[in-house]
């Protein structure tokens, strides 16, 4: 038996959708990974971007568990000194509702030329509508 190694102009995507409303952001984080990242299909391999597009909707609903609205922090930086910029979760989504999915799966994503390939295939809108309806996205299951 021989071991079949993926080519990048072999690989057949597909699009998902995923709506966030009331859906835990570490838990649909994984799954929405696992899927950019192809280690759902049989045909993965680690060294080729076999993975699928995604798309989020209603990212600015989606829950945090316990007092993480309040007590989480993300942490940017101006590249000036004593530029740290911290937001607790909260002020984040009113500010950027997007950036708490797109922080999330992104930590999930391997870094390097692979990585940007990979999180690049992610969509995420804030609203409950989305410009893809041409590509026909399925329900991804959680």
């Amino acid at each position: 038996m021989k071991t079949v190694s993926a080519k990048k102009e072999a690989v057949a995507r597909k699009w998902y959708i995923v709506d966030a409303k009331g859906l835990v952001l570490g838990r649909m984080a994984t799954r929405i990974a696992t899927v950019l990242r192809g280690k759902h299909k049989t045909t993965y391999t680690p060294h080729v971007d076999t993975g699928d597009f995604v798309i989020v909707i209603n990212a600015d609903k989606v829950k945090l568990t316990g007092n993480k609205e309040e007590d989480k922090m993300y942490y940017d930086h101006t590249g000036w000194a004593g530029g740290i910029v911290e937001r607790n979760a909260a002020k984040l989504r009113e500010r950027e509702p997007t950036a708490m999915v797109e922080r999330a799966v992104a930590g999930m994503i391997p870094r390097g030329n692979l990585g940007n390939a990979v999180i690049s295939k992610l969509r995420v809108y804030a609203a409950g509508e989305h410009p893809h309806a041409a590509q026909k996205p399925e329900p991804l299951p959680l």
